[in-house]
């Protein structure tokens, strides 16, 4: 495979950082382990403000933008139309943003905030209500308004300036159309690729872990590294076989596939289960969510349950801002900026209240005491929850099913996200980087999986995206300096139109 010098400095950097870094947790995992929880506790003890309050800024500032004069500026040229229908949309920036995380902790958060909850006893009727209103708020608004913010601002110098989708190209305003050749450039966007490529091989990792403990729970299958290797190895041909095909035969097909098999793991479980009772968790969580987003405000004075939770999501979704927004970005093109941004807030907010509000109220629903027990192991959870319900085996397979199906919708999303991201922004890598890529990710996984170390390498993918809460930040910034130069240039142009 042969690569342009100039063109693949970022490739060979990032590649050689993260041999390194599986090395490192292969050879020595306990130094690996040491420094990796030392770096986070760090992080989280002094920046926890920083996290707290560069989240609502990110929500407030993705609002504004929606309501203000620049809402009706398109992604694209005036006359551009979006590529993908609206179902297929969002069903792919949902596949890439949330699936697989949602199967995995839609049942498993709630009891945790139910079993022990913050301030309160356990096991009782506010209890129920904490849990659904922090699931709500973990799932909610913030996240999806980090990922717009970061996809909006790509999509806009990609679509409507014409400038390569690379994370380091955004700050042109600042620091020039050369950035990208610049040392900053280069840092900023090997530090993309490194966190991607750690939040994917996590999520496959997690995802491993999850299917082989459901196959387990159902079908005595050994949960073992032998049969965590072949999931591994069957999921890894078939996401490199779907992002070789690209977005609209492969990703979009498998997104669109995701949606419909949800839908109906939704509506069987919300069927079967306290259908009442999910329907006034739904309610009381969305009121109760409202207004815990009006008293988190304040990011100063929070105690060790935010620590371990709130600060620790809001680092997680930043570290996966750079996978998730290139991604959206790659697929938005079209949309208006106030469209884009209703659509991505809106839409997987509220799938994610109803899929927490049936399958939290179903776990909570089982008693305190099964409850307790289930949450004993986080990847069977749901399993044996689902166990307590008539037709609860059906429900626990379409899951597994819907697991491997949103397993590989991330995995080929992150493979695509990379061959763009290491080949100057390519909105259609060759195919070649593509299972490179692809390859290595899973060896990644696999390899922190059979050396204990996939915690830490989520712990050190978290350390590694601190700097993209500045990135981030510095984004808002570029990008009121891009709508305004081009709102400027728009009336000049306007002008000149009147006097000829």
């Amino acid at each position: 495979m042969k690569f342009n010098k100039n063109d693949n400095s970022v490739l060979k950097i990032s590649l050689v950082l993260i041999i390194c870094i599986v090395m490192w947790g292969l050879i020595s995992p306990n130094s690996f382990g040491f420094i990796g929880n030392k770096a986070l506790s760090y992080m989280v003890d002094k920046f926890g403000w920083l996290y707290l309050s560069s989240m609502t800024v990110f929500l407030v500032f993705s609002i504004f933008l929606a309501f203000s004069k620049y809402g009706n500026i398109k992604l694209g040229d005036d006359d551009s139309k979006p590529e993908y229908s609206y179902i297929s949309w969002f069903a792919m920036l949902f596949s890439a943003g949330m699936g697989i995380g949602l199967v995995f902790w839609g049942v498993a958060e709630p009891l945790n905030h139910y079993i022990n909850p913050m301030g309160i006893t356990g096991g009782t009727e506010n209890a129920v209500n904490f849990a659904m209103k922090k699931s709500f708020f973990h799932w909610g608004l913030h996240p999806w308004a980090v990922y717009s913010l970061l996809a909006l601002s790509l999509a806009y110098i990609q679509f409507r300036k014409k400038y390569p989708c690379l994370i380091s190209n955004m700050f042109i305003p600042l620091f020039g159309r050369n950035i990208s050749k610049k040392k900053i450039g280069k840092f900023i966007d090997v530090l993309a690729i490194f966190a991607t490529i750690s939040g994917a091989a996590t999520s496959l990792g997690l995802g491993t872990l999850q299917i082989n403990s459901g196959l387990n729970y159902l079908f005595n299958i050994p949960e073992n590294k032998i049969v965590q290797i072949i999931i591994i190895i069957v999921v890894t041909f078939l996401f490199i076989y779907s992002a070789v095909g690209g977005v609209d035969k492969g990703i979009k097909i498998l997104s669109n596939l995701n949606v419909l098999m949800a839908v109906m793991l939704l509506a069987v479980a919300m069927i079967i289960g306290p259908t009442s009772e999910i329907l006034n968790n739904f309610i009381n969580g969305m009121s109760n969510y409202g207004k815990d987003l009006l008293a988190e405000v304040n990011p100063f004075g929070k105690g060790d349950w935010y620590k371990s939770w709130t600060i620790f999501y809001w680092a997680w979704w930043i570290a996966w801002a750079p996978f998730v927004g290139t991604f959206i970005a790659r697929i938005s093109k079209g949309r208006t900026i106030r469209e884009f941004i209703f659509g991505v807030l809106l839409v997987p907010s509220i799938v994610s209240f109803f899929w927490f509000s049936t399958f939290g109220t179903m776990a909570v629903n089982i008693g305190y005491d099964t409850a307790s027990k289930a949450i004993g192991k986080t990847s069977t959870a749901f399993f044996i929850v689902m166990s307590n319900y008539p037709y609860g085996k059906v429900i626990s397979i379409i899951a597994i099913i819907l697991l491997g199906t949103f397993f590989v919708t991330s995995a080929d999303s992150a493979t695509f996200v990379l061959g763009m991201m290491s080949r100057k922004g390519k909105l259609n890598p060759d195919s070649k980087v593509k299972i490179i890529w692809g390859i290595v990710q899973s060896l990644l996984a696999l390899a922190l999986l059979l050396s204990g170390g996939l915690k830490m390498l989520q712990t050190m993918s978290i350390v590694a995206a601190f700097p993209f809460v500045f990135i981030i930040l510095g984004y808002i910034v570029c990008l009121v300096k891009f709508l305004r130069e081009e709102k400027i240039e728009n009336e000049v142009k306007e002008k000149i139109r009147m006097f000829k």
